[in-house]
Order: C-alpha cells, then structure tokens, then sequence
C-alpha cells in the first residue's frame, strides 16, 4: 500500500498530459501543483496525443525540448513522457506523485483504455508511484470550460493522497461540465460502459480516393446508477480507483484444471 501522502509540500510531483505541451489544461494542472508544492516538473507530448494509450515509441528516436525551467516536451506519447521523466530528468529524486490531465473532455467508462491521459497515469503506477488521472467533461461551449477543475482539484487532489491506496492502483477523476458552485459533490464510482468507435464514416478526397474517419459517436449507459457515466450527468465529479492487474479472477479459477 502506499502510505498516505500527507506532507505534500516538501513532494515532488511531475505534471504530465495527452492534449500536449500547450495545453490548456497542462497549464493549468501545473498551477494547481504549484500551489501544493515548489517541486513540480512538466513533461508533456510536443504535439496532442488524444486517444495514444499506453503506446511506447520504440521505432523512431526521442527529443527532449527544453520549454522553461523543470518544464520539457518530448516527441513521443504520454508513456514516453513518464518514462523519460523518471528514467532521465528526475533519476537523481524519483517523483512523490505523478498528476497527469487536466484532459480537455472526460475519460469515462471504456474511454480509460484509449486515453493517453489514463496511459500517462498509469505508466507512473508501474513504475511504482502514486498517480491521478484527470479530466474536465465539456458540453457545449462553457465560457470558462475548466473552472469546476480549477476550483476542485487541489482539494481533491490532497484529499485522496492522505489516503492509503494500493501500489498497483491508479485514480481517474472526471469534473462535471458544469460552474463551481454547480457540483453537487464528489462521489467513488464504478467504471461505466461507453465505448468509442463503432461508427466509421467513409469519405473522399479531392482525387476521388476513399478515406475513413473513426465517427465520434458512442454507445454509453448514463442510468447506471454507481458509474462515473451516470454521476457525471447529475454535475458530481467521479472518482474511479482502476487497477493495473488485469487478471480476471474468476475466470481463472473456472479454468482450473482445463489446460
């Protein structure tokens, strides 16, 4: 189990993202992590790497482009960034905590599979260190799309790391589309059912060959009551423990004896 982490100022925290180095959200977890400690680094994707997962890039070299003091982006995906991070510009002092996000969209049910922000996360669970996966739903065009992040998550943030967690868990929280004084509480919730990519759209281009584009339309349940899917629509933000072991136990126990 980690222990609880209660003295965060005198932690390190390394701040990274899918959206890339530029992102809005990227800038403003790393304001949020700032006012919980002096040592905060910001390794992030030079470019948006929305829907990358957990891909490593082993065929091609990495850059590292310094963007500031304690603030770089690498050519790579969200995996890499964690990686490069801990294995290169903090191997004199391994990270406390590793925050990764603030994702422009929410990462909901099925979503955690494909999410670089969650990959991000979750490379910092293997590498053994605690970590929170972060993510603003926006609906529409909310003149200030991040505030319920913004006013929230520090608290929540330290909220959850005075708590024991187990080593091979990370956490993944989602803000709802909604104003601050909106939210209607903070809930531990399931994983929902939403799964991305099931309608592709054939289209052509000005030389008449086909292409295809992954539609945005998903199948979700927002009734199930006790998911992130169903808390987020009543304005609460989500809180999901997702674990690394992806061992079904169950199963394994039905096939006993069958090899």
């Amino acid at each position: 189990m980690f222990p609880p982490l209660t003295d965060l100022g005198s932690a390190r925290i390394l701040v990274s993202n899918d959206d890339g180095i530029d992102a809005e959200g990227l800038a403003l977890l790393e304001r949020v992590a700032r006012t919980l400690s002096n040592d905060v680094w910001v390794v992030a994707p030079e470019r948006e790497r929305s829907g990358a997962g957990h891909a490593l890039t082993l065929h091609d070299p990495l850059r590292l482009i310094r963007h500031g003091e304690r603030r770089f982006a690498v050519s790579g995906t969200p995996t890499d960034c964690v990686l490069v991070a801990v294995n290169h510009l903090l191997k004199d002092r391994a990270p406390d905590l590793v925050l990764s996000g603030i994702n422009r969209g929410g990462n909901l049910g099925e979503d955690v599979h494909y999410s670089g922000t969650v990959a991000a996360a979750l490379e910092g669970t293997l590498l053994g260190f605690r970590a929170i996966a972060l993510s603003q739903v926006i609906e529409g065009t909310p003149p200030q799309p991040f505030a319920a992040a913004e006013a929230l998550a520090p608290d929540l943030i330290r909220r959850a790391c005075a708590r024991p967690w187990a080593r091979n868990v990370l956490i993944n929280v989602n803000f709802p589309s909604c104003a601050p004084e909106a939210v209607a509480g903070v809930e531990l919730v399931r994983q929902g059912k939403r799964k991305i990519g099931d309608q592709i759209q054939e289209r052509f281009d000005p030389r008449g060959r086909p292409y295809m584009w992954i539609g945005p339309q998903r199948n979700e349940d927002r009734f199930a009551v006790g998911t992130d899917l169903e808390a987020v629509c009543r304005n609460v933000v989500t809180v999901t423990p997702l674990g690394v072991d992806m061992t079904h136990e169950a199963t394994l126990a039905s096939l006993a004896g069958a090899f």
